[in-house]
Order: C-alpha cells, then sequence, then structure tokens
C-alpha cells in the first residue's frame, strides 16, 4: 500500500472513530454501527475504504462479518496511526470527547456479550453438568495438560476447537500469540465474550473446520486439542492438518477421553468416537511426523482423561498414507529434545 492510500483512508471522523475501536478490540461491523451511531450500509462502506488501504481486515462468522487491525499496510505504519490517534485524543479535546463517549458505548457491547454467554450456559448447563460429572475435574486436566507442554516458550499457539476460550485464556499469558479455532459461530462468540478484555492483537478467533484449517504451512509453534478430537469422525484428518501447521521442532499437546465404552455419549452429545487408546493415539501421531512423548492419565471422574503430547519431527510428513514412521529409538530421542 502507499502512503498516499494510507493518508486518504484516514481522511473521515468516522474512520479515526474505527480505527481507535478496532485498537482495542474485534468488533462485528453491526456492533461498529451501534457505538458510532450509524447504519450497517454507511458503516460497512467505511469498513471497506479502510480494509482497501490494509489498515483493517474483514472477517467473516456465519452470518456476521468482524473487524480487526490488520498489518497488510506495514506494521510500522499501523503503529504509526495508532500513535497519532493516542497522541490526538490527548491535544485534541473534540476527539477525546468523542473517543470517551465510543469507549462507553464498547462497554455496553461487552456487557451485552457476557450476558448472551451467561444465557447461552443457563440453556445448557443441565446436559454440561450431567458431562462434567462423568469427567476428571476440569482444573487437573488443565494442570496436567500445561505439565505437558514444559518449560519452553510456547510461541505461537493454535487452540483447535476452541470453544468457550477457556485453554487459549488459560495459555495467553506464556505464549506470543493465541490462535483459537473453531466451526461454530455461537461457541466463537463464548470464546470472544471470555477473552475481550485482553489485550488486542493478543488472541485471535478464527472460523474453520479442524479437517481444513484455514492456515499456511508450518505458522505454528504449539498445537492443543483440548477435549474436542472425539468429535472428529476422522481424527486422521485432524492431525494431519496439524501436523501440516505446526513447525518442526513444534509441539501437539491432546487432551481427550482415554478409551471407554459409554456408548450413548453418541446420542447425547454427539462424540464420534468413544475415546482414544494409547497405541491408537500414539500410532495416529507417528502417522504424521510426530515423536510421541510421555502420556499422563487424569482419573476422578467416571471416564479418565488422557494427556498426550507430541515433537513434530523435520521433514513435514502431514499427508495420509505419505508418513513413513521413525524406528522407535528416534521417535524417543526427537520427543527428549
Amino acid at each position: 500500500m502507499t502512503i498516499e492510500t494510507v493518508m486518504r483512508a484516514l481522511g473521515d471522523p468516522t474512520r479515526l472513530r474505527i480505527m481507535r475501536l478496532i485498537g482495542t478490540m474485534e468488533l462485528a461491523v453491526g456492533e461498529l454501527a451501534h457505538v458510532l451511531g450509524q447504519s450497517q450500509p454507511r458503516v460497512s462502506r467505511h469498513v471497506a475504504i479502510l480494509a482497501d488501504a490494509g489498515l483493517a481486515e474483514r472477517r467473516r462468522e456465519g452470518s456476521w462479518v468482524f473487524l480487526r487491525q490488520s498489518h497488510a499496510a506495514g506494521k510500522a505504519t499501523v503503529a504509526a496511526v495508532a500513535r497519532l490517534l493516542a497522541a490526538a485524543e490527548d491535544e485534541d479535546e473534540q476527539f477525546a470527547r468523542t473517543c470517551e463517549e465510543d469507549r462507553r458505548h464498547l462497554a455496553a457491547i461487552r456487557d451485552a456479550r457476557e450476558a448472551n454467554a451467561a444465557e447461552f450456559f443457563a440453556r445448557h448447563a443441565g446436559e454440561w453438568d450431567r458431562l462434567r460429572a462423568l469427567l476428571a475435574p476440569a482444573e487437573a486436566v488443565e494442570a496436567a495438560l500445561v505439565d505437558a507442554l514444559g518449560v519452553d516458550a510456547l510461541g505461537e499457539v493454535l487452540d483447535i476447537g476452541t470453544g468457550t476460550g477457556r485453554i487459549a485464556e488459560l495459555l495467553e499469558p506464556d505464549a506470543a500469540k493465541v490462535t483459537g479455532v473453531d466451526k461454530s459461530p455461537e461457541m466463537l462468540r463464548l470464546a470472544r465474550a471470555r477473552l475481550q478484555n485482553l489485550p488486542a492483537g493478543r488472541v485471535e478467533l478464527v472460523q474453520g473446520d479442524f479437517a481444513a484449517l484455514p492456515f499456511e504451512a508450518d505458522r505454528f509453534d504449539t498445537v492443543v486439542f483440548h477435549q474436542v478430537l472425539h468429535y472428529a469422525q476422522q481424527p486422521d484428518y485432524a492431525l494431519a492438518e496439524a501436523a501440516r501447521v505446526c513447525r518442526a521442532g513444534g509441539r501437539i499437546v491432546i487432551a481427550d477421553l482415554a478409551a471407554h465404552d459409554r456408548e450413548e455419549l453418541r446420542r447425547t452429545h454427539a462424540h464420534a468416537r468413544l475415546g482414544f487408546a494409547d497405541e491408537q493415539m500414539e500410532a495416529m501421531l507417528a502417522r504424521h511426523g510426530f515423536a510421541c512423548g510421555p502420556v499422563a492419565t487424569v482419573e476422578g471422574g467416571e471416564l479418565a482423561v488422557k494427556v498426550w503430547a507430541a515433537r513434530r519431527l523435520p521433514p513435514s510428513v502431514s499427508r495420509i498414507g505419505g508418513a513413513r514412521e521413525l524406528p522407535a529409538a528416534a521417535r524417543r530421542k526427537a520427543a527428549a529434545r
């Protein structure tokens, strides 16, 4: 993008307000219209100009379109714009009053998101309570997951099947950035409500399918599946995609149910798989170029939870049928690194 394009895009008071707002948090276009007190078509036109200038990025999530900051115009340029707007708020009283009013409306948006999330949980509380009663305590599973990640820096983290965003919230303080992906727009709205008070840019939420992840290869240092792989009709495809986006030397951690015989969970909670045996999981990971490490078992419920950890081996071997399993000694050596 040229600097002329960027400066023209900033040459409107509404677009300056939009840039200030999305520097705080990701917003749906409808939410922006509410904050700005303008019609959604009018706001959409302003959004299009900012997106064309590489200052903002639109992302569809079901029937909603969300807007966030983009670095397509250049990271230094976008950072300079943010500093300019902050300075303008300090020195321009009228702009400061407008921004303060926008933030009051933004607080109402945050409250509405939290209220909607609470309503969703209230509607589904009964069925979730029944499922939680079968499992080991969530705190114990989360602790085992964190232990499996070890003391190495997490780097760029991908939380596959982020759901309500709990694991993204748990890992964010120790990550360079967390990206949460989920197929359900409703679950992403719950995650957005949970994570909306984190600094902008620390967590990104993306709609996508774990069997066809919307990311380039070799992007992430750490990949996490938390209680999601048992929903996969073909877990191999989900792990192949995880391998594709995981950098060589990166890690994968999977927390999921141990193999069990509670057939009713297929009907009541749409489980496609009745947990996983250690041998089954380790074989799948090896097929996709991961060297398996220690396995933890978390008891405390009728159904045990396993936490499998593995390290991504070079070269990339993430295609089903295309991976050659390494000798056991080589796998152990790689996992110990």
